[in-house]
């Protein structure tokens, strides 16, 4: 069985010049991240520290992580049972930590109650 290989172009050194149109997806999702993060520090310097603040910030994190895995781990051209397989766990791992930081608030309030 024969195998026709794409053909691409090299540089005088021999390295593959790749198109610009992989770049522009690329550019999109850093351009995304760079915001995202930007909204982040805006947030850090302008509103007080708060539980409302902590998880607006751990929900920023989980679309920049979203971002990261989809274009440069290449996940968002993976089949979706692949996909599904590790979104599912990873919605579990947040419904836990959400859970998780609820209950310590409350038995940190129900510890210390006023006074802290």
């Amino acid at each position: 069985m024969a195998h026709h290989a794409p053909e691409h172009e090299y540089t005088a050194d021999g390295h593959a010049v790749h198109g610009k149109a992989n770049v522009k997806p690329i550019l999109k999702a850093l351009a995304w991240i760079v915001g995202i993060t930007a909204f982040e520090f805006l947030l850090a310097f302008t509103m007080p520290a708060s539980t409302l603040r902590n998880s607006i910030f751990i929900v920023l994190t989980i679309f920049k992580a979203f971002f990261i895995v989809a274009e440069f781990m290449h996940l968002r051209h993976e089949t979706k049972g692949l996909i599904w397989s590790i979104l599912v766990p990873m919605a579990l791992l947040v419904w836990l930590l959400v859970a998780l930081i609820t209950e310590g608030s409350a038995v940190g309030e129900a510890i210390f109650g006023a006074a802290h």
